[in-house]
């Protein structure tokens, strides 16, 4: 195996890394793609390991999110092609389905669109014993409705104005809620963006609105900074999740969540489920 192959900057095979790619997990990876790439192969195995540590917590949180009743939203915004899709599936790997649910409402119907706006996503959240993980939420309104002028200027205003409220509600019944926008760059972007046009396989996954995210890129930015600043909120607050390294971030964000739910932790768990701040960090206006 050649050590030099495909590298990135000054990265370098260390002697342990040799035992890690040469396993059955290392060699599945690396034949996963085309062109063979080391220190993606490392990423991805090292977050596997990790993974199946924190999947067995997993399990012992929704077994306690069971017993208590207690009601779990987690909300996952971000750009187009961010992962948010790819986080909720790490966390449901190996949970009962019996008691969560992941939520990616479609585009709302006619009947829909003449009711409140809030009115469809109030139906999804959790039930006493449950965890819902929303792919997108009610958050749409604040960036992906007016950047693609799916809405009006006085149904934007009226929604931001709303939200606070709208959470607070939920907060005071006793819904718990997670909100975590999931944050790639440009360059990354357009890399998933090529690398889905050139897989027939994932096409599902790519969009019309996922065609138009480059090019107003701009227009997303300013909407997300107005929607954080605005709705970042003492009882809700944002959590900002580095997601070019899929795999890293995937584990982060599951630590992250994990350390927020007052389930009965020991003391390899409370060690195990301290996020890095370089990948998941609170926003900071």
């Amino acid at each position: 195996m050649s050590s030099n192959a495909n590298q990135e900057g000054n990265f370098k095979i260390l002697p342990q890394d040799v035992k890690i790619l040469n396993s059955v997990p290392g060699v599945t990876d690396m034949l996963r793609f085309e062109n063979i790439n080391y220190q993606r192969t490392l990423r991805y195995v090292k977050a596997r390991r990790d993974l199946k540590k924190l999947q067995i917590d997993l399990l012992k949180m929704q077994r306690w999110v069971v017993e208590t009743g207690y009601r779990l939203a987690v909300v996952f915004e971000g750009r187009d092609l961010a992962g948010k899709g790819g986080c909720i599936r790490w966390f449901v790997e190996h949970l009962n389905p019996r008691s969560y649910r992941s939520v990616a409402l479609p585009k709302p119907s006619d009947v829909e669109n003449g009711q409140w706006y809030f009115q469809r996503y109030i139906k999804q959240l959790p039930n006493p014993g449950e965890i819902v993980f929303f792919d997108r939420s009610w958050y749409n309104r604040a960036v992906v409705e007016p950047v693609n002028g799916f809405c009006t200027k006085d149904q934007y205003k009226l929604f931001m104005k709303q939200v606070p409220e709208f959470e607070l509600m939920l907060n005071q019944d006793g819904i718990h809620m997670i909100k975590i926008w999931v944050s790639i760059d440009k360059k990354e972007q357009a890399k998933r963006l090529d690398a889905l046009k050139d897989n027939p396989l994932d096409s599902w996954k790519l969009s019309g609105l996922d065609k138009k995210a480059i090019s107003l890129w701009k227009d997303y930015s300013r909407y997300k900074k107005k929607m954080l600043q605005t709705t970042n909120l003492p009882f809700s607050p944002w959590i900002i999740l580095n997601a070019n390294y899929a795999p890293e971030a995937r584990v982060e964000v599951i630590k992250h969540v994990l350390s927020q739910v007052p389930y009965p932790k020991d003391k390899a768990a409370n060690n195990l489920l301290k996020p890095k701040k370089n990948h998941i960090y609170p926003f900071m206006d």
